[in-house]
């Protein structure tokens, strides 16, 4: 099953853009939003949630054959 992750996108008066990425935990909010970042220019300023210094989760299922 696929994560799920929201990004709120806010555009004020000026032009400035905001994101705030949630569902993410670690650094890989980063990744969801550079391609964004990239696109509209130079990021003014980062402010990193409570959920950025979480741990990611990795989980890993080895499942065997009968036989």
């Amino acid at each position: 099953m696929a994560k799920k992750h929201e990004i709120d996108i806010k555009i004020d008066d000026d032009g400035n853009v905001t994101f705030q990425v949630k569902g993410v935990k670690g650094k890989e909010c980063l990744a969801i939003t550079k391609d964004f970042e990239e696109a509209l220019g130079i990021v003014a300023s980062r402010e990193k949630t409570s959920e950025f210094y979480q741990t990611e989760t990795q989980t890993t299922t080895q499942v065997e054959g009968k036989g």
